[in-house]
């Protein structure tokens, strides 16, 4: 199997690295924020106003100074009560414009982290694991942008009003009020959020591996039916769903020790504060309608901090799905992007003794010295292993190999501009890859301002025109995912067609033709023999037959190191 170079060792992220990394891609959006801020303040006082002005109304028959009229009562609790449901809707929907727009950019960021790692990143990493960080975990860092920025500054905010409103009655009120709110918002935070992020971060990876698994099953549905493997493989996603119940059920757990705690805490201290107005009250130090006040006062004001109480168990997740993007997002590409480099006229490729190794431990090649000319077909043979298509890939800079120089035009790969070197390569790999979309758009990947006589022109060299055009939608027509409404041979020569069209100096095949039958293999390789006469060919085959037509063959077996011309 394969190792990757890049793979790394897994360091965790601090908190307040994830914070900040987080709260730096909320610049540009700071005025949404206070909007947000505002409205939700706003919106906890008209809540807090309501029974707070029932309790007053109620108490108007007793002497004090907060004694309030039953009509004006009702009169504000109306008020307060609708400007509560404005507040609360532009609340949450400047958190949610936050939130969608961010997760927009994330996306964009993570897709072209990827592009500039892959496909050496590609190579190495589960498949389910990336859809799921791709979709899952970024799609949870709306918990952050949503409902963890503005609830953190709401109960900031609301808490230094309350307690200057508590300290205005009397300094033990405003002391219990304190205490209250931190021992609500930040002690029980603090008690449950080690456990919590340990069990959101396994909960993120029993469902990645999950993933990993349902798409290994979805994509070799067809070897599962023809081996009966149906038992091993239910066996195995059985066996990673239970892993998946297990950390959701651990999860859920301290979800709800969170809770009952925090209500534990309110229901402690409302009784505190109960019994400490009716003290104050008796011994005169404060009215007995302000007493009746502040109970209900402080019973009704915990919904600011309730709410970042009841963050802790879904933050956790958030914080482990974050610590899995930045990773992502701060992994160094192994072949960065050349820009500022050179751009040459192709005049050949060149290796220079060069080795190479997937984990820097078991050669793959060794001091391998080549070269390729224009206008020369260059046919490789060799065993499964031996390095072929490894070949191929430092030739296209998909790495850099470890010893020796890989060069264009007598320009080293890391010395050349990638928009150059990529413009000069055609290249057919052993699997076609196409997109959800027209035959049209998927060949347009390769020269975006093609003619419809191009493009038609390419397809007839590839011997997939007539195909095409005895669909119903000709080159408009939709492919299924991955292809799938295709033949294994149809797709190759698409990918063909796609490749010639793209009309670079070099044309790099590996296995070009494994799926096709002898006739359309013979029509391509004459086709390849005369559109290539001034560019260079390799071309990778398994079969005698098709690299027949080359000029010079490198038999492989650890190290090409040895050809043979053509007879």
């Amino acid at each position: 199997m394969k190792s990757n170079k890049t793979d790394q060792t897994e360091r965790p992220i601090g908190l307040g690295r994830v914070l900040l990394r987080l709260l730096a891609l909320v610049h540009g959006l700071e005025g949404w924020m206070i909007l947000a801020i505002v409205a939700g303040v706003a919106g906890f006082l008209c809540a807090l106003g309501i029974p707070v002005f029932g309790i007053a109304a109620a108490a108007s028959s007793l002497d004090g100074p907060w004694a309030i009229s039953f009509g004006t009562a009702a009169l504000c609790m109306i008020l307060f009560a609708v400007l509560r449901g404005i507040l609360r809707y532009g609340e949450q929907a400047c958190n949610h414009y936050i939130a969608f727009r961010l997760l927009a950019q994330i996306r964009d960021k993570v897709f072209g982290k990827l592009r500039k790692l892959g496909p050496e990143k590609l190579d190495g990493k589960s498949k389910g694991d990336l859809i799921s960080l791709i979709s899952s975990d970024v799609e949870l860092l709306e918990v952050f942008y949503a409902h963890t920025i503005s609830p953190v500054c709401i109960a900031l905010i609301s808490a230094l009003l309350y307690v200057i409103i508590g300290f205005s009655v009397h300094w033990t009120i405003g002391l219990l009020l304190l205490a209250s709110y931190l021992s609500v918002s930040l002690f029980i935070p603090l008690l449950y959020g080690k456990k919590a992020s340990v069990s959101g971060m396994e909960r993120r990876k029993a469902n990645a591996a999950l993933s990993s698994v349902v798409l290994e099953n979805v994509r070799g549905i067809d070897e599962i039916i023809q081996y009966s493997m149906k038992d091993s493989r239910q066996e195995k996603m059985d066996q990673q769903t239970h892993a998946l119940l297990d950390a959701e059920t651990s999860h859920k757990k301290e979800t709800i020790s969170v809770s009952n705690t925090a209500l534990l805490f309110v229901t402690l201290f409302s009784l505190a504060m109960t019994l400490l107005c009716v003290s104050l009250a008796g011994s005169g130090a404060i009215y007995w309608d302000q007493a009746l006040v502040m109970i209900v006062f402080q019973a009704s004001s915990f919904g600011p901090f309730m709410a970042l109480s009841n963050l802790t168990a879904g933050l956790s997740q958030t914080l482990a799905a974050a610590r899995r993007v930045i990773a992502l997002l701060d992994e160094k590409p192994l072949t960065p992007e050349i820009t500022n480099g050179k751009d040459v006229v192709y005049t050949g490729m060149q290796t220079d003794e060069m080795s190479f190794s997937y984990d820097k431990k078991t050669p793959v090649l060794e001091q391998v010295s080549l070269s390729f000319a224009p206008g020369e077909i260059v046919g490789i043979e060799g065993k499964s292993g031996c390095g072929k298509s490894t070949l191929l890939r430092l030739l296209m800079r998909f790495y850099d190999p470890d010893k020796g120089t890989v060069s264009m035009s007598d320009t080293p790969l890391n010395k050349l501009n990638t928009r150059s070197l990529r413009s000069k390569q055609s290249v057919v790999l052993q699997e076609s890859i196409l997109f959800t979309a027209s035959i049209r758009n998927n060949l347009l990947l390769a020269k975006p301002d093609a003619t419809d006589e191009e493009i038609k022109a390419a397809c007839r060299k590839a011997s997939i025109d007539t195909l095409i055009e005895s669909l119903p939608d000709g080159y408009d027509t939709i492919l299924a995912e991955a292809g799938s409404s295709l033949s294994s041979g149809e797709k190759q020569r698409l990918g063909l067609a796609r490749a010639l069209l793209h009309d670079g100096e070099m044309l790099l095949m590996d296995e070009p033709t494994s799926n096709l039958d002898s006739l359309n293999e013979g029509a391509i390789l004459r086709a390849i023999a005369t559109e290539t006469q001034q560019k260079t060919v390799i071309l990778i085959s398994h079969r005698k037959g098709t690299l027949s037509f080359a000029d010079r063959i490198l038999e492989m077996e650890k190290v090409p190191n040895e050809t043979r011309e053509k007879a």
